[in-house]
């Protein structure tokens, strides 16, 4: 689609011509309105469109000075069509020598202007490529413009002689992906150059092959073999291993070639483009082979959901109990399931998504930070990049082992927190008749696991300190009241008053009564 922007001060004007024409039919689309000269040389420059229909007559900066301005920076080469008035031919007739594609009189012809527009596609076609080919080479900016179907059969002879092709001839369109990353003493653009100067030799009329850079790893080219050579079938299997070495060799990497099916004519280039990212959709099923050709897969049923819950489940499961050996075989069941299924490249990482969002959600529940939150990303990144399945696993595994142990450590932590708020309800409750056991019953825990934990963390038993509790409430009663000894024992939790006098000279060396005498200077 050619990107078309409407300048006119009415916006009346302009909302007609935009309903007027349909557009998308005659390969346009409506990238932008501007009311005035100014506002539509800044939106010239935001959006970079490849027409303007403009007025003449408008405030501010009107569309004659518009169309200098444009021409003067050099930057955007868009074409106009004036639209315009009688009394303004005038002006039209000076537009037009400034380069101007058409001029159009108001009220405006739908026909005519129909017309006008088929027509200045063509040219568009050509200015577009030469302002690819600023930074690309012509056959590589025409290979754009074959898989996106911009290229009709009227145009097809002109741009076959660019390739040089013939345009009835035997063309296949083909992914490759490095598997690892090229030398760093070179660029990207010269290693594909090297890689379009390698694959010449399957072009049938020599020259290098089409290429261009689709992502980071990943890019795709066009072959045009001559007639006499075989690249279908089992006889084809030697002509792949022939182009993916040369690419080896070029590219100093490992490849993986993704072929799309054989057509016969230019203008069928899109149809073999959209076979070979079909053929890119059985990337993991059939990891392992170095040239995935769409004849062979395409008959071959994909798997576009994410995967069972009971799996994930059963990963979730292991991870909680921080049993190693059980999530590593339950993440190695998930893998296979992917392979011999034959998930898709997107249903592979939605299931490895929805993994990993499960284990955070424990660790939030857990009062966790989200400190395994950067494997999100890097999944996230690996989509567009050229992965393995052996290196998601590794990526999927290092991630739940780590979050394992991050889940082990805060289960230490709730523990922690738990003993503190049992020794807050002794430090509240002693003075009632409480034991080890009615507190594990309490706090639905184990009375010996209970017991341990409360020593390993306090460096004292529980009876000790529950001893040492009553014992100082007991003194400070003795200090300040003058109770009996009975009622004192009663009072900080003692059910037998000798008990009572016993465990105080045990812990304080006197017994109560002479603590209290001695207090009061009685010998």
């Amino acid at each position: 689609m050619y990107k078309v922007m409407l300048v006119d001060d009415e916006m009346f004007v302009r909302q007609g011509l935009r309903s007027l024409m349909d557009w998308e039919s005659l390969g346009y689309s409506v990238a932008g309105e501007a009311e005035n000269g100014e506002e539509a040389l800044q939106l010239i420059r935001d959006i970079d469109p490849d027409l303007v229909i403009t007025d003449i007559r408008m405030p501010v900066l009107d569309g004659l000075e518009l169309i200098k301005r444009v021409s003067e920076e050099t930057v955007h080469d868009p074409s106009f069509i004036i639209v315009s008035g009688y009394h303004d031919f005038k002006y039209a007739q000076q537009a037009i020598r400034y380069g101007v594609h058409d001029y159009v009189l108001k009220p405006i012809d739908e026909v005519e202007l129909a017309s006008t527009l088929r027509k200045l596609a063509k040219s568009l076609g050509s200015k577009r490529w030469a302002r690819r080919g600023k930074d690309k080479s012509m056959p590589d900016s025409i290979l754009e413009g074959l898989i996106t179907g911009e290229i009709g059969a009227e145009e097809a002879g002109e741009y076959a002689s660019a390739l040089p092709c013939r345009a009835d001839s035997r063309f296949v369109y083909v992914i490759a992906e490095r598997s690892a990353k090229p030398p760093a003493s070179e660029s990207g653009e010269a290693l594909y150059r090297k890689a379009a100067h390698a694959l010449s030799g399957y072009m049938e009329l020599g020259g290098d092959a089409p290429l261009q850079e689709l992502q980071h790893g990943r890019f795709g080219f066009l072959l045009n073999p001559a007639p006499e050579i075989k690249t279908d079938g089992r006889e084809g299997e030697q002509f792949w291993s022939s182009v993916r070495s040369a690419l080896v060799r070029a590219l100093e990497t490992p490849v993986t070639l993704y072929a799309g099916q054989t057509v016969f004519h230019l203008t069928q280039v899109k149809m073999s483009h959209d076979a070979a990212q079909q053929a890119l959709q059985h990337r993991f099923a059939e990891e392992g082979s170095a040239v995935i050709r769409w004849e062979s897969v395409h008959s071959k049923p994909l798997h576009p959901y994410d995967v069972e819950q009971e799996l994930v489940d059963k990963v979730l499961e292991r991870v909680e109990e921080n049993n190693k050996r059980g999530y590593e075989e339950a993440l190695e069941s998930i893998f296979r399931h992917f392979k011999s299924s034959r998930f898709t490249p997107s249903a592979v990482f939605s299931s490895l998504n929805r993994c990993v969002m499960a284990v955070l959600k424990v660790i939030r529940a857990m009062d966790g930070s989200e400190e395994n939150a950067p494997v999100v990303r890097e999944l996230q990144e690996a989509q567009s990049q050229p992965v393995t399945l052996k290196e998601l696993k590794e990526m999927a595994g290092g991630f739940i082992a780590e979050a394992a142990d991050r889940i082990a450590q805060l289960r230490k932590e709730q523990s922690k927190g738990g003993i503190e708020k049992i020794k807050k309800y002794i430090e509240t409750h002693y003075t009632e008749n409480i034991s080890l056991k009615s507190i594990a019953a309490q706090f639905y825990m184990n009375p010996v696991y209970l017991g341990q934990l409360f020593r390993k963390t306090y460096g004292v038993y529980f009876n000790d300190f529950l001893l040492h509790l009553r014992v100082q409430e007991a003194k400070k009663l003795l200090r300040q009241t003058d109770m009996r000894m009975y009622e004192i024992a009663e009072k900080v939790g003692f059910q037998n008053a000798d008990y009572f006098v016993t465990q105080f000279e045990k812990l304080e060396q006197v017994t109560p009564t002479e603590y209290r005498n001695k207090l009061l200077g009685r010998s």
